[in-house]
């Protein structure tokens, strides 16, 4: 079980304005955590890093920045379900409103309380973070699984479409070749009785020779 300090700080920012944070220790990760903030690539949604022992863990999620600092031995599950926890309650306090005119650490005494909250609960409550943590793993696993079912689907569904068009295309080629194939018998039949005609007319000038 995670011991009472495994989560150390937190913090709200919006780009690199901090609106909220919480702690009860004292140490350099609050000045570290936000100097990270200027440094975080905007491609991933999720970031973490190790240092001196602890890991600082990030959760990016429109246009609001979620921080966590954690003791190494926390593992990742712990970190990311505070994370999430705080992104949910904070969108629905602020996201839409307050959240984004918030002067710097003026949410402290609002929701600094409730980022200690969701610490403990957290903290108290490992078989069930555990759980969930597992729940949505198998959920994305299954979501995967869907998309490349579904792109499965859809090569399938090409293949087939392919085929139909090669099946009339081979009907269309057949029936040509079929016209094509009267065509050239008609005309040497048309030749072989133009050429019994002649053979007759020259042996037999207007029928007479009966």
């Amino acid at each position: 079980m995670p011991s009472q300090g495994s989560l150390i700080y937190s913090l709200v920012a919006r780009g690199t304005v901090v609106l909220a944070e919480y702690t009860e220790f004292t140490g350099n990760f609050q000045s570290v955590a936000t100097q990270c903030l200027q440094k975080l690539p905007a491609s991933n949604n999720r970031f973490t890093y190790n240092c001196d022992g602890h890991t600082f863990n990030y959760l990016i999620d429109q246009g609001y920045t979620y921080c966590v600092v954690a003791v190494e031995s926390a593992g990742r599950e712990l970190p990311i379900a505070f994370l999430e926890r705080v992104k949910d309650d904070f969108m629905k306090r602020y996201g839409t409103g307050k959240g984004k005119t918030a002067a710097a650490k003026s949410l402290n005494r609002e929701f600094g309380s409730k980022m200690k909250e969701h610490m403990r609960y957290c903290i108290s409550h490992p078989e069930e973070i555990s759980k969930i943590a597992k729940v949505k793993a198998q959920v994305s696993e299954v979501l995967d699984r869907g998309e490349k079912i579904e792109l499965l689907v859809d090569k399938t569904d090409n293949l087939r479409n392919q085929a139909q068009d090669f099946k009339k295309q081979g009907t269309k080629m057949k029936r040509k070749m079929w016209i094509q194939n009267m065509k050239v018998k008609l005309i040497v039949f048309g030749i072989f009785v133009a050429l019994v005609l002649v053979i007759i007319l020259s042996i037999c000038p207007g029928f007479k020779c009966f």
